[in-house]
């Protein structure tokens, strides 16, 4: 569970940010420097300096460009520590307020600076050191989320009730903590053309991915994982013994957790089990054309053709309103639990992830349920209508979920909506933050949350490429 900080106004900056005395509406026309310092960043890239000069120059709206200014290099900025392993490049990525790596925030955080790494070594470099990073992180334990960068350390989740190691910050058991690192990894490949990650320890890595997905099917038996917590929070433990509530060996893999970090009811988490699919099929890429390993390719192709079938059984429900939709979790049994979550994987997020084609009928019905208040974590309130999740509660919408829903539409007045109420909401602090209230974006949780911060980034670049008149 990442710590959540409910700050009611724009007072806090991390890392040497600068808190602004200014009232926000003083900010329209006068923009604090919030960005950390020269000195004080972690890395600095030549081209990603350029390109926020670029934007700048061309983007005519002075709170866009400045907000771009801070978000975009914030991964950069704050949360990278570049290391050395022998003569190899290792990277230890921090989600910002937290002094521990989450394999899916740290694949994420530097996923927009992929396009950057030809016009930059050292950028490629860091990338790749991330990559190598996380194989070492998956052979300690597949099944932990987070984890630190000293290997003796036993932070405050050490006395959970799992097979807790010292250096790993948390043991939630996610799918998509292995399916990130294998989309970085993918992407890297394809961007660079550079095997050198792909040595043998990576190769383990798969190894042990294969397996543990397997062992989560649960076909032979329930697998080596429990989890207990003891905490007043119901979403921070599983239920029934440790194991979660029950489920029908189907194909499907359980995901014992959320992307949120928070358990879910019926453990077959379909947008992970989505995401699974497109991973082992690009690590299956990765064993077959790099490093000749025929065996394991096949074994990840078979695994992802099983899930896919699955999914199609089984994880998508006839909605009395919306058709044939995505259910949000399944059991097998035939039970399904109708919502979405801002954190990504979710549903919204699939085209994102290239989990499904962002013209698929049953996903086109099941966005439209999502983006109404027939999903019970759809807030709209005053300042801005998204989804939100658990995590957090009710009337908190999630940047992420609207950034998402930038990412999944062609309809220009959409996204231009979108990006305008990111940039109405940051509470006048310049950056984005885990989550504001849907009436007041002055109370928000998480002031320094880089994910979000260089997804933003990404955005705004992406459309500036693309359809700059929608950022006028």
């Amino acid at each position: 569970m990442k710590r959540r900080t409910f700050i009611q106004n724009a007072a806090l900056f991390s890392a040497g940010m600068m808190a602004s005395k200014l009232s926000f509406a003083e900010m329209q026309s006068t923009f604090p420097v919030v960005r950390l310092a020269k000195d004080k960043r972690h890395f600095s890239s030549k081209v990603i300096e350029d390109v926020i000069l670029e934007f700048q120059k061309g983007v005519t709206n002075k709170e866009m460009a400045w907000m771009f200014n801070n978000c975009f290099p914030n991964t950069l900025d704050t949360t990278v520590y570049p290391e050395k392993d022998g003569d190899k490049p290792l990277t230890y990525v921090i989600t910002g307020d937290i002094d521990a790596m989450w394999l899916r925030d740290s694949s994420a955080q530097v996923w927009p600076y992929l396009p950057f790494m030809k016009k930059d070594k050292n950028l490629q470099n860091l990338i790749m050191g991330l990559v190598r990073k996380q194989s070492k992180c998956i052979n300690i334990d597949p099944y932990a989320n987070a984890f630190y960068n000293d290997p003796t350390k036993k932070g405050e989740w050490f006395s959970d009730h799992t097979a807790m190691k010292p250096g790993i910050h948390e043991r939630k058991w996610e799918i998509d903590s292995l399916c990130y690192p294998i989309r970085l990894a993918h992407a890297y490949w394809k961007a660079s053309n550079d095997t050198t990650p792909f040595d043998d320890e990576w190769v383990q890595a798969q190894q042990n991915i294969y397996k543990t997905f397997v062992e989560q099917q649960r076909k032979e038996n329930l697998g080596p994982y429990k989890f207990e917590r003891t905490t007043a929070r119901g979403t921070d433990t599983l239920q029934v013994d440790g194991l979660g509530y029950p489920v029908k060996p189907v194909g499907l893999i359980v995901s014992s957790f959320r992307p949120s970090d928070d358990a879910t009811i019926f453990s077959f988490l379909i947008p992970s089990n989505l995401f699974a699919i497109v991973s082992l099929r690009q690590s299956a890429e990765i064993l077959r054309k790099v490093k000749n390993n025929i065996d394991l390719a096949t074994k990840m192709e078979n695994l992802a053709n099983e899930v896919e079938q699955a999914v199609q059984k089984y994880g998508i429900i006839d909605h009395p309103q919306f058709g044939r939709v995505y259910a949000f979790e399944v059991d097998g049994f035939g039970s399904h639990l109708m919502m979405d979550d801002a954190n990504v994987p979710s549903l919204l997020a699939l085209p994102y992830l290239g989990a499904v084609d962002v013209n698929d009928e049953v996903y086109q019905r099941t966005r439209k349920y999502i983006l109404s208040p027939d999903n019970p974590f759809f807030f709209k309130g005053t300042a801005a209508e998204g989804v939100g999740g658990p995590h957090i509660g009710r009337d908190m919408i999630w940047p992420m979920s609207i950034i998402m829903r930038a990412f999944t539409t062609s309809n220009e007045d959409e996204i231009r909506n979108c990006i305008q109420t990111l940039i109405k909401t940051h509470g006048g602090t310049g950056f984005m933050h885990e989550s504001f209230h849907k009436d007041d974006p002055t109370k928000y949780t998480r002031h320094w949350f880089a994910w979000t911060n260089t997804l933003f980034g990404e955005l705004l670049w992406k459309t500036y490429q693309e359809k700059p008149s929608l950022l006028k």
